[in-house]
């Protein structure tokens, strides 16, 4: 993450895609590495072993779409930042792997152009605009209404583009790998989108999305590491220490020590809110052993729609949609007064509307820290670590509070310190067709959009059902 910003920065360009296929192949050859060392370059605590169930789909899809039978669109599940790292090692290693021992003839490189936050280069810096740009990507802002040359470029490269096309329409991570965040129906309306511009160009391929889902393992369960990091995570806290001294490790014992320390850093941060932003939240009351799960996650729903509120207000914006399209919406609403598109060249201004600028931009990067907080939990539920507190499980949870310290404690976010090898496990699922969908409502503007409706339903439970184990 950056620093805080101190003053008024340039409008933020659109990135044009210049795909080269030299730097994708410079990247599939350093890609091994980057998953094992990414973290920390001498700490060998990253993604060890990339598997997949199915890939022989997505290699004959491949050969249909290089054929000209087919326009392909994957939909990647996004829990986590290195899902883009794997899905590459996809394409890279595993299919053209699979196609060879099914005999499947295949035109190398196997890629995808792919679309991409804008707001990354913003946290990890321009180079990632450039390289991104170079290996096809295309950047969004999700924020917005509708960010016209994103989508039109990316609608191009669907219909014509000479690589398939790969999206998240989960729209950002959620930091679980056993929870699939509501899906954005974007991706549904592309796939309708591109089946009309084959039509109007007679042009007769079909369209077809694959959903894959991706999930972290652990190599061994790293309940030493859980130990130290929730150890490190009460005392920043001000919490007594439970730290495993007899060196045993049980799920129930970690599982506890969560629970602890949520509802302590939720009654915390409800304090937080009522005397300083004076916001009307009942205090905690007692709760029975049997409920006291629900509680917690119904006062932590609670306590984030509160920090959107607060955000919300100062922005001048309406709270519409779930947790994600609020989050979206209030970025976007920071990065319009931050990154100034209203304004001449900034560093023309006279000092004084400088000063004004630098402001409005201060002031809105600290407000949209309230979001920050609420973007790590968006997804938490009542069940997913009670009904099966794995040491995968209760790891994710314990990360996710570590954001979360992080942000309040620092200006900056420091890399994550991962707890132990890890694998990652993708799988592909059976094949969307959109053609078909769109042939049924073609004449039917009110049918076209409840088939939009359903063809996302319908890609979310395939996500779903996908990450079962």
């Amino acid at each position: 993450m950056p620093k805080s910003i101190t003053s008024v920065q340039p409008p933020l360009k659109f990135i044009p895609h210049r795909f080269n296929p030299l730097v994708v192949k410079i990247v599939h050859a350093v890609l091994p590495f980057i998953l094992r060392f990414r973290t920390r370059p001498w700490l060998p605590a990253g993604i060890v072993r990339v598997e997949a169930e199915n890939a022989e789909v997505l290699a004959e899809l491949y050969q249909q779409f290089q054929a000209g039978k087919i326009r392909l669109m994957m939909a990647f599940r996004h829990p986590e930042v290195e899902d883009s790292l794997c899905a590459l090692y996809l394409l890279a290693y595993i299919v053209p792997r699979v196609a060879r021992r099914q005999g499947i003839q295949l035109q190398y490189p196997i890629h995808s152009h792919f679309m991409f936050d804008r707001g990354m280069t913003i946290w990890a810096g321009k180079w990632l605009g450039w390289l991104f740009s170079r290996l096809g990507g295309v950047p969004v802002r999700r924020g917005r209404r509708l960010d016209k040359q994103a989508i039109q470029t990316a609608r191009n490269l669907f219909a014509n583009g000479q690589l398939p096309l790969a999206v998240a329409p989960e729209g950002g991570n959620n930091g679980y790998s056993g929870l699939v965040s509501d899906l954005e129906p974007g991706v549904a309306q592309m796939g309708f989108w591109c089946v009309e511009d084959l039509h109007k160009a007679n042009r007769p391929e079909t369209v077809v999305i694959v959903p894959i889902s991706i999930q972290y393992h652990y190599i061994q369960p790293p309940w030493a590491n859980l130990d130290r990091l929730l150890s490190k995570l009460e005392a920043d806290s001000g919490l007594s220490v439970q730290s495993s001294s007899d060196g045993t490790h049980q799920p129930e014992f970690y599982y506890q020590r969560i629970c602890r320390l949520g509802e302590y850093l939720i009654t915390e941060m409800e304090e937080f809110y009522r005397r300083f932003y004076h916001q009307d939240i009942p205090q905690a009351v007692s709760e029975t052993s049997a409920n006291s799960n629900e509680v917690l996650i119904a006062r932590l729903r609670r306590l984030l729609d509160t920090a959107l509120q607060v955000a919300e207000q100062y922005f001048g914006v309406q709270p519409q949609g779930n947790f994600i399209d609020r989050c979206r919406r209030l970025e976007e609403a920071s990065w319009n007064y931050i990154y100034r598109d209203d304004l001449p060249d900034v560093n023309t201004l006279p000092p004084f509307k400088r000063g004004l600028a630098d402001w409005v931009a201060q002031e809105a990067d600290l407000r949209v820290q309230h979001m920050r907080l609420v973007e790590s939990f968006v997804a938490v539920n009542a069940s997913y670590l009670q009904s099966q507190p794995t040491a995968d499980r209760l790891a994710e949870t314990a990360l996710l509070m570590f954001d979360m310290l992080s942000r309040i404690q620092s200006s900056t976010l420091p890399g994550r310190s991962r707890l132990g090898l890890r694998r990652a496990k993708l799988k592909v699922g059976e094949p969307i067709c959109v053609t078909q969908r769109w042939e049924a409502v073609q004449h039917d503007r009110q049918a076209a959009k409840r088939a939009v409706n359903e063809l996302t339903k319908d890609l979310q439970l395939a996500l779903e059902e996908l990450i079962k184990d």
